[in-house]
């Protein structure tokens, strides 16, 4: 694609993703209850931002999909009727719906994390904690930390309506009853597996899952390939009438650059550059985070001279440049990358099975995809 046309899909997503929000605002289906539906001024001001910061994002699930169902055709697509070289309305609302779920998603993973920076700006959590003028500082005290409880309420109840909102776009598409039921179970997969995903994500950094190499994988699985990589490609060969073959086939391919894509991010939290990718400095280190870097160095000499210092009270940038070194030393880095590499040659071998299952196109456009996703620093 050119650059122009880039553009020109981010902005036609933005626009259906903001037209999903103002649809919380004035529920189309309200009927007699649009009184008791009408939000209150500042869940009204919460959305607005939440658009605010949705603008600008990489969009990689919807072009996942809006891509893969190009790449498919259109001559049987599951609403049944001939194409006519312009994609169903439906299929816009589903990819602007998968990113409306990523947010969500993001927001309650922000008040988890007690993050308020995404991209290098104030996420919603922190742009409403700056208008309820209260501080960064988590002090301890209730009284004095009501704006920061406020801003956190709103991240998590904002993350409901989205997720409700992706549900709803999800259930009401005007779909073949199998094609309908089918995408309904793919949605409920990727939220209950991004859910514990999520939930083993906290639960190896606070030491309640005890951690190894396999149990950090699968949990990288389950919180990021899931649903941004294996429901958009998944959602796409329903939407474009594929077999169930072409459909689990995308779904192991998307499942490998998913756990890929994670790791790359760990990769880029612990040795990218903060301007680029837009995130605190070692947050990771800084959190304690059980990252896949770090439950391999728990497998070497160097731990015990890096367990001191990762989620440390005092953390401080010294403690993250003494365990990115170390992380480099003890081989933790090398490993990670050569995984990285494997998923990625494991996600392509797939698309040139023998068979011949993924169509041809489709699997160009993926290799394709898997060029600009290759080599990142965001």
């Amino acid at each position: 694609m050119s650059t122009v046309t880039d553009h020109d899909e981010s902005a036609t997503i933005e626009q259906e993703i903001h037209e999903q929000i103002r649809e919380l605002l004035d529920p189309p289906n309200a009927g007699p209850m649009s009184g008791l539906l009408s939000p209150a001024p500042q869940v009204a001001q919460a959305l607005r931002l939440a658009t605010h910061c949705i603008a600008g994002g990489k969009m990689l699930r919807p072009r996942l999909l809006l891509g893969a169902f190009d790449s498919l055709g259109r001559d049987h697509v599951s609403t049944g009727q001939e194409s006519s070289g312009v994609r169903p309305p439906s299929v816009l609302r589903l990819a602007a719906a998968i990113e409306l779920l990523h947010f969500s998603f993001l927001l309650h993973d922000d008040v988890i994390d007690e993050d308020l920076f995404r991209r290098g700006q104030r996420n919603l959590v922190g742009r409403i904690l700056d208008q309820a003028g209260g501080s960064d500082a988590d002090t301890g005290h209730p009284s004095r930390d009501r704006p920061l409880h406020w801003a956190r309420t709103n991240g998590i109840l904002i993350g409901n309506l989205m997720l409700t909102s992706a549900h709803q776009v999800f259930a009401r598409q005007s779909l073949r009853l199998d094609d309908a039921e089918r995408l309904l179970d793919l949605f409920d997969i990727a939220v209950s597996e991004s859910v514990v995903g999520e939930l083993c994500d906290v639960g190896l950094s606070d030491g309640v899952i005890a951690s190894d190499l396999s149990t950090v994988l699968e949990m990288t699985r389950m919180k990021t390939a899931t649903y941004t990589f294996e429901l958009p490609l998944r959602t796409a060969a329903v939407l474009a009438g594929a077999s169930i073959q072409v459909e689990e086939a995308l779904g192991q391919v998307g499942r490998h650059l998913g756990v890929a894509f994670q790791l790359q991010d760990d990769l880029l939290s612990a040795f990218g550059s903060a301007s680029e990718h837009g995130k605190d400095s070692f947050s990771d280190f800084r959190e304690g985070k059980e990252t896949a870097l770090i439950a391999y160095a728990r497998m070497t000499s160097f731990w015990p001279s890096i367990e001191p210092l990762l989620g440390a009270p005092g953390f401080t940038d010294v403690d993250g440049i003494a365990i990115r070194r170390m992380l480099v030393d003890c081989g933790a880095e090398a490993f990670i990358r050569s995984m990285v590499e494997d998923q990625v040659r494991t996600a392509l071998d797939g698309l040139s099975r023998e068979d011949g299952v993924v169509p041809t196109a489709t699997a160009q456009w993926v290799a394709r995809m898997v060029d600009t996703l290759e080599g990142r620093t965001a």
